[in-house]
């Protein structure tokens, strides 16, 4: 039941607060019996615990079966990234002596084996659930992942011809032998370890060939309509295993004894030295290619495997015993995509489109208003993918473009589409003469070479383009429209939760901000000036800003709950975030439980707070939503004495967020805005809706049905038959 009572929000002073960049906020200490070496759950295995509750999805047969196997391939990419990210960054701080035990009290060979075991037991599982669960219920629906013996001649011919005319001309068989050295294995690469022999001296050699990462992992053998009509069949092939049926072509002359599938996993976490870096695009550059050839951290093959070639493999890539994982064919479920992406409506959820904001729409049509009129109206808060992007977001940007009355828009972008009309509203801008400012994060990981093509493309435009902070990234989601009217400029802005990405933001639940409040305007231009020039200290009325007040400034209202409680006023924390990892925070939390006041953390990953320990955090909840969206969106309220206060923005609670990057969050003010956000949150936490539950051992249960079996509330469901309910309201 909601705690927080009114949602007027208070006329007290506006928060003040100080940004020092590059300097960084100190953590506080724990104090008295905060001090507890078992207060924290490991990161690293909580994160495991994340893509777990990712792999429950695909093992749940309630849901629909091609979002089983997109869940499938999501767990294999996760795991990917986790490999060439925390375990490469874990592995390379043990290795130069610099890892330190962990929070959870583990030393780094203890968190490294912890995470090999639980690793290899979900990769394993992962596997299973496929063979034993998927596959079967894909042939059910016609949809076979087949070998090569059992095709027919007529399906043999045309994969053959396909293969000539497509695969053949681009592969490059390797040998291995005195003359030729065991040849560089690329990270993420699937490859063929390959056996053949010479006729004529009857002696065995090693050859490896990489499966072309251009092609289609799964080739379609009935054509790329098959398997969109019920009842129809399709069929699909590996493309390691048609490469392996024609290794004869690739080696004329020589018999082929056997083959292996093996995939090798680097580290590629980028390391730049920015204060050493007189220019930082050429810097990451040049990191970029040093990342192909990062050490190898996990090495997949087959289970059937001649101990031989793996003996091989393992002492030519230098990997440990605990790096090897041994699975059933096929390697790398990310190739699962090519079957999840099939258009077969009665195995897909069911199609959703977004719909313009209700305060954005005003004729009852699919096209935005007047963006800046209707943020005169009032502050817009949006809920992305329910709310489009395309007409509120982009819309905003698109329409400051082309109005002559704009003068100024500036603009961070950390991640954004291959083809992004943020980009291209961005260049319309600079092109029709106005003054274009577009802070593009080039450090933004897995995306760096990408947005280094959008910062020259910008720059060539005549767009204003800087690179943000040394020794910071900006994480920051931010827009700054500088409109003239007729009684003076005015500032229109956007702040986020999410990326300025389109084609995401069809898929992540994120929340953003439409205003014109003259305090969030100021605020915002004192940020983009600290951002592209010399404004180290500035002052901010409805911001708190990473590296200097995000976490001080949430430290400091969960204080003032704190107080509340002991003064017998209303008293709450509800914090909805992606990690909550963070100490100082966490410790600030575990104050506020034994004080009392109730405490309740949404979180989609990552999460070291141990919730319901006896005398430490008997108040505190921690719940889990993952379903169809990617729950993505930051907020955080307090009851503050029954005149809530709730922030939303693109902070997570990791030390990175808020030591390393700049971020910001915004304190809301309307109050319809406030209530509604403070119902959502409830909502997410209701014992009706389904989630996963944290225990204080530090295990997720899944709680989706009740007493009765019955299914519980879906809340991205639920939020979906909500808007169509106000649609249909506003219709009438």
């Amino acid at each position: 039941m909601p705690v927080f009572g009114s949602t007027e929000v208070p006329a007290s002073r506006a928060t003040q607060d100080r940004i020092d960049i590059p300097d960084f906020a100190p953590r506080l200490e724990p104090e008295g019996d905060m001090v507890r070496p078992d207060r924290f759950l490991d990161r690293e295995l909580s994160w495991l615990a994340f893509n777990a509750r990712v792999l429950e999805l695909a093992e749940d047969p309630s849901l629909y079966l091609l979002e089983r196997v997109s869940f499938l391939s999501i767990f294999a990419s996760n795991l990917d990234e986790f490999f060439m990210v925390r375990v490469a960054g874990l592995k390379r701080r043990i290795a130069t002596g610099l890892a330190v035990p962990s929070p959870a009290g583990l030393s780094p060979i203890e968190v490294l084996d912890q995470i090999s075991e639980a690793a290899h037991r979900l990769q394993e599982r992962h596997a299973q659930v496929f063979a034993k669960q998927i596959r079967p219920a894909l042939e059910q629906e016609n949809i076979h992942l087949v070998h090569w013996d059992g095709l027919d001649d007529d399906a043999r011919a045309r994969l053959s011809q396909m293969f000539a005319e497509q695969v053949f001309p681009i592969l490059t068989p390797l040998a291995v032998d005195p003359a030729h050295p065991f040849p560089y294995i690329s990270g993420l690469s699937l490859n063929l370890a390959v056996v053949v022999r010479n006729p004529v001296s009857d002696k065995e050699l090693f050859a490896r060939l990489k499966v072309p990462d251009q092609l289609p992992r799964l080739i379609s053998i009935d054509g790329p309509r098959a398997g969109t009509v019920v009842g129809r069949t399709a069929r699909f092939i590996a493309l390691e295993e048609l490469i392996a049926v024609h290794l004869d072509q690739l080696f004329p002359g020589m018999e082929v004894l056997e083959h292996h599938t093996f995939r090798v996993t680097r580290n590629e976490d980028l390391e730049v030295e920015e204060d050493d870096a007189e220019n930082l695009l050429q810097a990451l550059e040049k990191e970029l290619l040093r990342r192909r050839f990062g050490p190898p951290v996990r090495l997949e093959v087959t289970d059937d495997i001649n101990p031989n070639i793996l003996a091989l493999l393992v002492r030519e890539l230098g990997v440990e015993e605990s790096e090897v994982y041994q699975l059933p064919t096929p390697l790398d479920l990310r190739g699962l995509s090519v079957i999840a992406g099939i258009d077969r409506a009665d195995l897909h959820y069911p199609k959703h489109v977004a719909h313009t904001s209700r305060f954005l729409n005003e004729s009852e049509t699919s096209k935005a208003a007047n963006v800046f009129a209707a943020m005169r109206r009032r502050d817009i808060l949006l809920q992305h993918p329910y709310d489009s992007f395309s007409t509120s977001v982009q819309a905003f940007l698109e329409q400051a473009a082309a109005d002559p009355k704009v003068q100024a828009i500036k603009q961070t972008l950390y991640r954004t589409s291959g083809d992004s009309p943020i980009v291209d509203a961005l260049i319309d801008a600079a092109e029709a003469g106005k003054q274009v400012l577009a802070l593009v994060e080039i450090k933004a990981r897995f995306d760096e070479q990408a947005n280094i093509s959008w910062a020259r493309k910008l720059e060539q435009a005549g767009v204003h383009v800087v690179y943000g902070i040394v020794g910071l990234k900006t994480h920051c989601k931010l827009s700054l429209v500088v409109r003239q009217e007729n009684d003076g400029l005015r500032r229109y802005c956007h702040i986020g939760t999410g990326n300025y990405h389109p084609r995401t933001a069809r898929y992540y639940e994120d929340l953003g901000l439409l205003t014109c409040d003259e305090q969030v305007g100021e605020d915002l231009s004192k940020l983009f000036n600290q951002l592209s020039g010399y404004a180290p200290k500035s002052t901010f009325k409805r911001l708190l800003v990473a590296p200097r007040s995000v976490r001080s400034g949430l430290i400091d209202r969960i204080e003032t709950e704190i107080r509340n409680a002991r003064a017998g006023l209303r008293a709450r924390v509800v914090i909805k975030v992606n990690s909550m990892v963070d100490e100082a925070v966490i410790d600030a939390l575990y104050r506020a439980s034994q004080a009392g006041v109730r405490v309740d953390v949404v979180v989609r990953g990552i999460c070291a707070l141990r919730p319901g320990v006896p005398g430490l955090s008997d108040n505190i909840t921690v719940r889990s939503v993952l379903g169809r969206f990617l729950e993505h969106s930051r907020v955080f309220a307090f009851a503050n004495g029954g005149n809530p206060v709730v922030y939303i923005g693109s902070a997570d609670m990791m030390h990175r967020n808020l030591d390393r990057r700049v971020e910001a969050l915004v304190q809301l003010r309307n109050r319809d805005d406030i209530a509604e956000l403070i119902g959502l949150l409830d909502r997410y936490l209701d014992a009706g809706t389904a989630s996963w539950h944290l225990d204080e051992a530090g295990q997720w249960t899944r709680h989706h049905r009740d007493e009765s079996g019955q299914p519980l509330q879906d809340i991205q469901s639920w939020l979906l038959a909500s808007r169509a309910r106000q649609r249909a309201a506003s219709r009438r």
